[in-house]
């Protein structure tokens, strides 16, 4: 299990270093990274609970906060970046935002 959440953290790397826009990296910077973390964390949990006989609950409550809060945070972080100006990689085929933004600036009007 804790080699599949380094898997995971590498893919994270990767498309950290690949992927062409914000948007693209805030994607992969919370949903793989999310996964390897919990990986890595629910394989401690495990190691130590059957090979050390101890049992940890912080690493239950650290496996759940993180399954919440990083998805949010890589939501929100993409919405601030759109909300800013920030443009869109030139390869993005559909922009289902700005439809939203545009409503939402012409009903303040």
């Amino acid at each position: 299990m804790i080699s599949t959440g380094v898997i995971f953290s590498a893919v994270t790397a990767l498309g950290l270093v690949r992927l062409p826009d914000v948007y693209t990296r805030t994607h992969a910077a919370s949903k793989s990274s999310t996964l390897g973390v919990m990986g890595i964390l629910a394989g401690t949990f495990i190691h130590f609970w059957l090979i050390e006989d101890h049992f940890n609950p912080q690493l239950i409550i650290a496996i759940a906060f993180l399954f919440i809060t990083s998805p949010v945070a890589g939501h929100l972080i993409g919405r601030a970046s759109y909300m800013s100006g920030i443009p869109l990689a030139k390869e993005t085929v559909r922009d289902d935002m700005k439809a939203a933004v545009e409503k939402k600036l012409d009903e303040k009007k």
